[in-house]
């Protein structure tokens, strides 16, 4: 007879283990301390053999017979299920191997491979920082979303909201990585997206009028710090690059015959290699500090150490030393600036003012067609920021 689970319950330890059928070849065998354990019969190229399910009743009875069930239908296909069972066991202990960091540490690599720039690599440990030491030593494919928002809650805590909202987006990358390793079925971080607290979103501070722009220049071209930090702001506004890249520029990379800067692509946002046209103006100040830094690797070496760049902070502390508040203006801000500028002209096309910029079409059916690098407007556009910002102090004391 079938059992029931009120049988189950009925059945009492004797002087030895015995058993007791369902049907299908499940049965219980009941050991003398009284444990209930789940066997399965079966026959697989004329051997015997068993399967064995777990305890009742932490393996009901309908589980018990859905897995027998499962054996069954294996059998049909002529598949050992005692064999499909030890894969398993064996693909669980490896993923069990595969903790956040081990897989942390395997997705670093593969950026590393694909070219990232070390300033985001180093981004990428920062902010796996925190996960790292929360739950680093946990099988990746047994940590759960509310684990994750533990651990995001505590930069919560701290306002620090944008901070929470870049870990949960590099936690992610993680697990998507993982995910297509085979490693863990689903992304956790997902489920997190709408519990956060959404961060305030601020534009970089700049100036976009003519009279700041003026007080700006007058303020650089009369700066009495060091004469290389000026020398840095100065070609960050006419060339509209990311500080980084003008802060790590090499005198390698300046070809001062055909008047070009040529940035790799490991230094780029978007991971392209990008060409900034020099002008007459650009051309002086770079001869003016090649006799002050020619004889390194990098135009603006630190202070520290000749080896390394310029500090991300120096062009920030110099503006501030200026009189310039950070709501007020910042490094990266001389991007919008120029952006502002150009696009008010009327004088250039907005995909002309985008290359300059090395910005990254956010049409993706443009970004795969237009690669165009509109070369000749681009030169004639650096030359004519380079006449705005030669001529603005003078229009400006007028």
């Amino acid at each position: 007879m079938a059992l029931t689970d009120a049988k189950i319950r009925a059945l009492k330890p004797k002087g030895k283990s015995y058993k007791v059928s369902d049907f299908g070849g499940l049965y219980l065998s009941v050991t003398s301390k009284g444990s209930k354990l789940w066997r399965q019969k079966y026959r697989f190229n004329g051997k015997e053999g068993t399967l064995s399910f777990g305890p009742y009743p932490e393996v009901s009875l309908k589980e018990a017979r859905d897995q027998r069930d499962e054996a069954k239908a294996n059998l049909k296909k002529g598949l050992n299920p005692a064999d499909l069972k030890r894969k398993a066991a064996a693909e669980e202990l490896g993923k069990s191997e595969y903790t956040f960091n081990k897989v942390a540490d395997n997705f670093v690599k593969k950026l590393t491979k694909e070219g990232r720039s070390p300033a985001t690599l180093s981004k990428l440990d920062w902010l796996l920082k925190d996960a790292r030491k929360d739950f680093g030593h946990m099988p990746i494919a047994t940590i759960t979303a509310p684990i994750i928002l533990k651990t995001l809650r505590k930069r919560e805590t701290q306002e620090h909201y944008e901070t929470a909202s870049r870990m949960r987006s590099r936690i992610g990358g993680v697990f998507r990585y993982a995910v297509a390793s085979g490693i863990t079925d689903t992304d956790p971080t997902y489920a997190l997206r709408d519990a956060l607290i959404r961060p305030t979103v601020t534009h970089r501070a700049a100036i976009v009028t003519k009279d700041g722009l003026a007080e700006l220049v007058m303020a650089i071209d009369e700066y009495r710090g060091s004469r290389q930090t000026a020398i840095a702001l100065k070609l960050l506004m006419q060339f509209a690059c990311r500080p980084g890249e003008i802060r790590q520029a090499k005198w390698e990379e300046f070809n001062f015959e055909e008047c070009v800067w040529s940035i790799p692509s490991n230094r780029m946002k978007m991971r392209r290699p990008h060409k900034v046209p020099l002008t007459k103006s650009s051309l002086l100040l770079l001869e003016e500090l090649k006799e002050l830094t020619g004889w390194g690797e990098f135009l603006f070496p630190a202070q520290t150490s000749s080896k390394k760049p310029m500090s991300d902070n120096t062009m920030n502390q110099a503006l501030v030393r200026m009189g310039f508040r950070k709501d007020e203006v910042t490094p990266h801000g001389f991007r919008s600036t120029f952006s502002t500028f150009a696009n008010e002209s009327g004088l250039w096309a907005p995909d002309v003012i985008e290359a300059y910029c090395a910005r990254q079409d956010r049409n993706a059916v443009r970004r795969a067609y237009n690669r165009s690098l509109y070369w000749g407007e681009r030169v004639k556009l650096a030359n004519w920021w380079a006449n705005i910002l030669c001529n603005i102090t003078t229009h400006h004391d007028d």
